[in-house]
């Protein structure tokens, strides 16, 4: 095989690309690389944010608060018409409560769930209905170190990162054979603001640390060789993975 073509069967130029949570951490990262690789990519974010980020990433913005149903059923059609149609979703959007689990407040178990989980469903449906359309397409979720196991006092973030593997396994099942790649990251303990309350922390952070093989936390830019990699036509025979990148924290 060539130079040429190896650097082709990890292409992205041209493709159409929507990132959700792409306005900061992980999913700006995600969308940059994207950007950079020649993808035309629009961003979504809930606050005004996501339009200062999409002019620094040279993206278009889609505003959009995905706990809100209808918002979230409109976000995939509205991409498709800035961008004229629609080869990449990566879904990144996700929030964080914390509270004890015999206190953990209904409310934000439901808006947990509202963002992380069922807002990822609704898009994966309305892309996957264009991209079966179109005989092709790539679909990538972040998952999470919590789709393997509990973690503490996040008992709703657990549950919802469960839920985004079992469901990137169960459209795999439906959509591999019939040109759609459904795959997932998930990230290790990374420095993002989803990890506020451990960056930092005296004592979470000396035993997260001493678990991980790299010995560090990870960083956003950590996300795009994956990213690209599921993105791109090097990825065409993975369907239904779920990818860490967590600098060897499973392993050990």
């Amino acid at each position: 095989m060539t130079d040429s073509s190896i650097t082709d069967l990890f292409s992205v130029a041209g493709k159409k690309a929507l990132v959700t949570g792409g306005s900061a951490g992980l999913g700006r990262a995600m969308a940059e690389a994207l950007v950079h690789g020649g993808a035309r990519v629009a961003i979504n974010g809930a606050s005004d944010r996501v339009y200062r980020a999409a002019e620094q990433l040279g993206a278009l913005p889609l505003q959009a608060d995905l706990a809100d149903r209808s918002q979230a059923l409109s976000l995939v059609d509205r991409a498709i018409e800035e961008l004229g149609g629609l080869d990449i979703l990566v879904n990144d959007a996700g929030v964080q409560r914390r509270h004890p689990a015999e206190d953990f407040p209904l409310e934000d178990f439901d808006f947990v769930l509202s963002v992380n989980l069922v807002a990822v469903w609704i898009l994966c449906q309305s892309a996957g209905r264009h991209m079966l359309a179109q005989g092709s397409g790539k679909i990538i979720n972040i998952a999470s170190m919590q789709s393997f196991f509990g973690g503490l006092t996040i008992p709703a973030y657990a549950a919802s990162k469960g839920g985004v593997a079992q469901l990137t396994k169960a459209l795999s099942n439906e959509w591999a054979g019939r040109g759609i790649n459904v795959n997932a990251i998930a990230p290790g303990y990374m420095d993002t603001e989803l990890n506020e309350a451990l960056v930092g922390n005296p004592v979470r952070e000396p035993l997260l640390l001493s678990r991980i093989p790299a010995g560090r936390w990870g960083r956003p830019d950590d996300m795009k060789g994956a990213l690209l990699f599921l993105a791109s036509a090097a990825s065409d025979f993975v369907h239904g993975a779920i990818l860490p990148v967590d600098g060897g924290y499973l392993g050990r």
